[in-house]
């Protein structure tokens, strides 16, 4: 079997050099690897445990138009979602077209002119500037009156407790807590840490309503933020919970008071989650939940891969290859431009789809400097399947994620190892 992969692999553009080096690190991964298949168990039993206690029929897997009235598949699935994350009630919807627009709806809904909102975890990810006002946009929340303050994370990312306590003020409504890292290569909060932040701003007022970005990190770990006191938790169906196959999709699960505004917020007020057709996507939605640990797991054997393999090349990581994991992004810092740009043309030759595009970066909305992507995905800028990114600005950071399997993953960061040697951003790997 041996013969056949390295002839596959070969087949595919990896050197025998290359294969040999990955597999140094295969075998090394074993046992956490097996620790980390233990979590995709637990987390799938919680996804049909939920399916099942909300009694999911194959009524529920066809869709509605028009108006969307007694969507029963949709009604169900956000059911699904409140018990799986343990909110009072979701709004998980077609409409919502990303991450950042599930945020912006979280936010605008549930903040009123006067309002000040709390970045207690340094600043969030770059397309949330626009939304609130920090680059300044049309819509902002600022143009609406509501206000921002951020505190800084301290050296070495703890947070700053002293920072924080100054910072909230009579009318702070809302605190917006990051999990992931975005484009920094701060370590990823774990469910524990946001808890404690949670924790410290509740005994300083508990009517501030904590709002935590989970993209990336759902079924990371055994327990998601709602589990430590979050009013609401946001994610995007095209990243973990979709599971690959949910075409299009953002969820807010939460405390209903809130859920409520942010439906009204979605669609208008008087209607609220009372209408919004699922358009023949429930289907997708609930096969890609129900697959999503799994899929989640193969994505962070990919991370760890990486960072072992990355970290044993010379470059520095976040996180490197034996921290604990809580989120499926893996970043490697190259200091030069090149580093980044070779990278993500490594990844995008191991996709499925569009393997023969050459990514280059440039001017992407949302963003103040030219960005690269890679992602040959069969959902455009699906950032569960094999992915990579980052902004061509010092460090000069890339930020890997995703892989449908750990197949995939596996052979997207060789890919990329390949291109760096054929780039000469590398010149040797140490066999």
């Amino acid at each position: 079997m041996e013969k056949f992969l390295e002839e596959q692999y070969e087949k595919l553009g990896i050197s025998k050099e290359v294969a040999a080096f990955g597999e140094i690190f295969d075998k090394e991964l074993k046992e956490r690897f097996a620790k980390i298949d233990e979590i995709a168990e637990y987390n799938q039993l919680k996804v049909i445990q939920a399916m099942q206690e909300n009694r999911v029929s194959e009524a529920c897997l066809t869709g509605t138009t028009g108006y969307g009235y007694n969507d029963l598949g949709r009604d169900t699935l956000e059911a699904v979602y409140a018990s799986l994350f343990h909110g009072q009630a979701a709004l998980v919807r077609s409409q919502i077209t990303c991450g950042t627009h599930a945020l912006s709806i979280a936010l605008a809904a549930n903040l009123r002119p006067g309002d000040e909102l709390l970045a207690p975890a340094g600043k969030p990810y770059d397309t949330l500037e626009s939304i609130i006002g920090i680059r300044p946009s049309k819509g902002s929340l600022a143009e609406y009156g509501i206000s921002y303050r951020q505190v800084d994370l301290l050296e070495g990312g703890a947070f700053d407790y002293e920072g924080i306590k100054a910072a909230i003020r009579p009318n702070t409504k809302m605190a917006t807590i990051q999990r992931s890292k975005g484009y920094q290569t701060r370590p990823t909060f774990s469910v524990e840490r946001i808890g404690e932040l949670i924790r410290f701003i509740k005994n300083i007022n508990p009517d501030i309503i904590c709002m935590v970005d989970n993209c990336y990190g759902e079924f990371v770990e055994v327990t998601e933020p709602m589990d430590v006191g979050a009013d609401l938790m946001v994610g995007s169906l095209i990243k973990n919970p979709g599971g690959g196959l949910a075409p299009i999709g953002g969820y807010i699960v939460g405390k209903e008071e809130y859920i409520e505004n942010a439906a009204y917020r979605l669609i208008t007020p008087g209607l609220g989650k009372e209408v919004g057709a699922s358009l023949g996507v429930n289907q997708a939605f609930y096969q890609g939940l129900f697959l999503a640990p799994t899929v989640v797991a193969g994505a962070l054997k990919g991370a760890v891969f990486a960072a072992r393999i990355y970290e044993t090349l010379g470059f520095p990581v976040v996180p490197n290859g034996t921290e604990s994991r809580h989120d499926i992004i893996q970043a490697v810092t190259f200091g030069k431009p090149e580093g980044v740009i070779s990278f993500c043309k490594g990844i995008q030759s191991a996709a499925p789809v569009d393997s023969f595009v050459t990514p280059e970066p440039w001017d992407m909305p949302g963003y103040d400097h030219d960005v690269i992507m890679a992602a040959g995905a069969f959902v455009q800028g699906s950032s569960i399947e094999l992915s990579a990114d980052g902004p061509i600005t010092p460090p000069y950071a890339v930020y890997f994620q995703g892989g449908l399997t750990w197949y995939h993953a596996k052979l997207g960061i060789l890919k990329s190892v390949q291109q760096l040697l054929d780039d000469h951003v590398i010149t040797s790997i140490p066999v």
